[in-house]
């Protein structure tokens, strides 16, 4: 507890900041705090009465509490590998709840220590990846990337092409992405198309052979062996999972998805 009450103490400087999301997690996954603009999302995302005049709808609760398990089973795999210590560094995604029009965002999550160094818990920020959040990026000559990457994901998309709008060599580039998210331009792009993927599978009734296509692999069977690969189940026992409600969530996953996943976050 105390050294929750410690980190906390900079946490009211976020409810300042109306264009992103920011939360603390326990070790549990339960929200510890929230700031005003996620009370205010949940509220929109839910339709009822707005939550900052009563946190507890939040706090206390996890993700299997407050959003479908596809989405809670997401968040809580990132939440895992950040226990362990790994980073989640300018992440592109598409988030939204259920049934609700989808929207780009740029996430990062990082673990939380006390003062002895153990990890009490996550930390995480996302906001809108639009002009405002790419121009807060740490490393300003990726956010035309992002931006390239965001619009030509189902595409095929080359280090050549991606280093080139960064103005840089194709070696330097390499490099230099790998330092600033922690993993390679193509293990990034190919996350970005896998969970692009597995939304579509979980929250729509496209069929696979579109889904493959939007999400930019080159074919059906390519599409099926990389995600097995990284999810441990075919698209379609993945969509079946999710469809009859993830009777055995939370947190159930596989160990051919558990390797993928520390690969891609890295």
């Amino acid at each position: 507890m105390t050294g929750f009450q410690a980190l906390l103490q900079l946490a009211p400087l976020f409810d300042c900041v109306d264009d992103a999301l920011a939360w603390v997690k326990d070790l549990e996954g339960r929200y510890r705090w929230v700031n005003r603009a996620f009370l205010t999302s949940y509220a929109l995302e839910r339709g009822g009465p707005d939550p900052i005049d009563d946190p507890g709808m939040i706090l206390g609760k996890t993700d299997y509490d407050l959003t479908s398990p596809f989405l809670a089973d997401q968040f809580r795999l990132d939440d895992e590998l950040v226990l362990e210590g790994a980073r989640v560094v300018n992440r592109i995604e598409l988030v939204g709840p259920p049934g609700g029009p989808p929207e780009w965002n740029i996430t990062n999550k990082i673990p939380l220590r006390d003062a002895d160094g153990s990890v009490i818990g996550t930390a995480g920020l996302s906001r809108r990846l639009d002009a405002d959040g790419l121009d807060n990026l740490p490393d300003r000559p990726f956010a035309s990337v992002l931006a390239y990457i965001r619009d030509h994901c189902r595409e095929p998309v080359g280090n050549a092409e991606l280093a080139r709008v960064a103005h840089m060599s194709v070696r330097t580039f390499e490099r230099r992405f790998r330092d600033a998210f922690h993993l390679s331009p193509q293990k990034y792009l190919r996350r970005l198309q896998l969970r692009m993927a597995s939304r579509a599978l979980a929250m729509t009734r496209k069929p696979l052979a579109e889904v493959s296509q939007d999400c930019g692999f080159a074919d059906q069977s390519h599409f099926s062996r990389e995600f097995r690969r990284h999810f441990g189940r075919t698209p379609r026992q993945f969509r079946e999972h999710y469809t009859r409600g993830a009777a055995d969530a939370p947190g159930t996953r596989t160990d051919a998805a558990d390797q993928a996943s520390r690969e891609a976050v890295g």
